[in-house]
């Protein structure tokens, strides 16, 4: 089947506010080529799992699109229309199956020497849809990130945060006393400021923090359960003849709620961000530090909230990966010191991929070593690469950024 085939009831399959926006814009669809009609389609098949800011953005793409007149079709998408695609690939049912039509396309275009053609088609169009449609809007409030690293720790001696250091202002006495309780309140404030749904988060990679409703929570600990099935459910599919890390990652990509009981919870949304964190995350099911990191990396992308604190815990030592993924190891066995140079870089990434979102000039980020002296504060009122050494608790260390 082609684009131009396509009618309503093809998506009879898809979750009900998924199939209706589809629908609605389908004769935009219909005038697509079939290389490019599936990769939205697959995030368009998710719709209803997807947080307001990916909704937003599927939605005006959908409607660009169908605004494009035949002649503006015909230039946004000569590249895609002149890239072949094979029968079986014609014959997939890629309505229903379209992140499997995009891998196996990924494959046969790299096989007929066609990628970097896709690849030119799809930068071209992005530019187009980024002048377009992708405009920034102003912020209702400064986005501000915090990570919490060092959980456990007693003593370090070796610098702390160099690369972060390079880009604010690097305290070294700051007054440790009630510092995390001060920031988790400052969360809730902007919460409470703001409470739109995903815009405020805490990403725990031990216990959950205690909180109010508005502030959206994702715990290592928490979700222990979810972890345990999938490591099982992981070895069970290792130890099949033939099953290799392309076709587990297959089966992994189709898995859902419903296949560990969460068809009833409360919010569908989280819940199907919880899995994929697992099911594809690189060792997020065995290391906490691995798990807070991927975390805040999938919040910044997806949800692109207005607060994010991250508070990274001891993840546990290094083993042979057929012995962690056998699940039962022991937790109580952690590496504190190895955990604080794992949420060190976890630290500088979660304000990489903070500085990448809309409003980057004005956003503020903060870094401590919980329960000790040593901080980093990013922002537009802050100098950078200086040091202070002058005492400072942390209410007055969050008044410098305005947040």
């Amino acid at each position: 089947m082609l684009p131009r085939d396509l009618k309503a009831e093809n998506f009879a399959k898809y979750p009900p506010e998924a199939r209706a926006i589809v629908v609605e814009h389908l004769e935009g669809l219909r005038r697509l080529p079939l290389a490019f009609v599936p990769s939205l389609l697959r995030e368009a098949i998710d719709y209803d799992y997807r947080f307001p800011v990916e909704r937003s953005v599927i939605k005006k793409e959908l409607e660009m699109l169908g605004a494009l007149t035949d002649a503006e079709v015909s230039v946004w998408f000569a590249g895609f229309a002149a890239v072949s695609v094979s029968q079986a690939l014609e014959s997939l049912d890629w309505v229903n199956l379209p992140a499997q039509f995009v891998e196996q396309e990924a494959a046969y275009l790299w096989s007929t020497h066609q990628l970097d053609a896709f690849r030119s088609a799809a930068k071209e169009y992005g530019d187009r849809l980024d002048a377009r449609v992708n405009k920034a809007e102003p912020l209702p409030l400064q986005r501000l990130g915090i990570a919490v690293i060092g959980q456990g720790v007693s003593t370090y001696d070796a610098p702390l945060m160099r690369n972060l250091r390079k880009h604010g202002t690097y305290f070294s006495n700051v007054k440790p006393d009630g510092g995390l309780a001060t920031l988790l309140a400052l969360v809730e404030k902007r919460a409470e400021k703001h409470p739109k749904p995903y815009a405020h988060w805490c990403i725990d990679g031990g216990a959950p923090s205690e909180h109010s409703d508005r502030i959206t929570s994702v715990s290592y600990e928490a979700l222990a359960p979810l972890r345990n099935s999938l490591l099982k459910r992981m070895q069970t599919e290792i130890d099949r003849p033939g099953m290799g890390p392309e076709e587990l990652r297959t089966v992994l990509a189709r898995l859902t709620p419903a296949d560990f009981g969460m068809e009833n919870v409360s919010d569908p949304v989280l819940s199907r961000f919880e899995l994929k964190l697992f099911t594809e995350g690189s060792g997020t099911q065995i290391y906490s530090t691995t798990f807070a990191q991927w975390t805040a990396r999938e919040v910044l992308r997806r949800a692109q909230p207005l607060t994010l604190l991250v508070r990274f815990a001891p993840r546990q030592r290094q083993r042979p990966m057929n012995e962690l993924l056998a699940g039962g190891h022991a937790e109580a066995n952690v590496d504190p010191n190895g955990s604080l140079v794992d949420a060190e870089m976890g630290a500088y990434y979660q304000w990489i991929d903070q500085q990448r979102l809309p409003g980057a000039e004005q956003s503020a980020f903060i870094a401590w070593f919980e329960d000790h002296g040593d901080a980093v504060v990013i922002g537009p009122s802050m100098p950078r690469g200086t040091v202070s050494q002058s005492a400072i608790e942390m209410e007055k260390l969050l008044s410098l950024v305005s947040i």
